[in-house]
């Protein structure tokens, strides 16, 4: 378990640091996505979303007012960060449905795999002061397929599995936007 702990790791860090350098590097097609804390409905900034070389996508947050820590990040299959039923309960955010998985895998992973959701993302890091500006690389994803849906952070962390806890164990869904077209 520890070691698969420290791979999970050291994989976002290499991809937090390694995208980093994609800071001010990315195509000029970039989306800003306004992301709102789902309980009070204000901003809580924005996250830039960028193609990168026909490599990837970048997403360049500007956010703030955060739990310091690492929190769940994830496209989800639809563009409505709206509140919906599930089992008799309101889920904020719940009409965003699962993770975007047009591949239908069913499986939640690292997003560097090609087995899992394409909509997995590298863990979103927020600072002791609640601020979130370190760029995520997803190089699994294209600009074009995820437009119109929606971004998503969760109150708590990913370990890119469905075990022990389902979807990496990120928890309630805290903050969301729309990608724009």
């Amino acid at each position: 378990m520890k070691k698969r702990l420290l791979s999970t790791l050291a994989g976002s860090l290499t991809l937090m640091l390694s995208a980093s350098s994609f800071a001010g590097h990315h195509d000029s097609d970039g989306k800003e996505v306004i992301m709102n804390n789902l309980e009070t409905g204000m901003s809580m900034g924005s996250v830039l979303v960028s193609s990168y070389d026909d490599d990837g996508v970048v997403f360049t947050p500007k956010l703030s007012g955060l739990t310091p820590g690492a929190h769940g990040f994830h496209v989800h299959q639809n563009g409505d960060c709206s509140p919906a039923m599930k089992d008799g309960k309101k889920v904020l955010g719940g009409a965003a449905g699962g993770h975007f998985d047009p591949e239908d895998t069913g499986k939640h992973r690292a997003p560097w795999s090609e087995k899992g959701h394409e909509g997995d993302l590298p863990v979103l890091y927020v600072d002791e002061n609640g601020h979130a500006t370190q760029p995520i690389f997803a190089p699994e994803l294209e600009l074009d397929d995820i437009e119109g849906r929606a971004l998503m952070i969760h109150a708590g962390g990913d370990n890119y599995s469905d075990s022990p806890k389902k979807l990496g164990g990120g928890g309630d869904r805290v903050a969301c936007g729309v990608i724009g077209k």
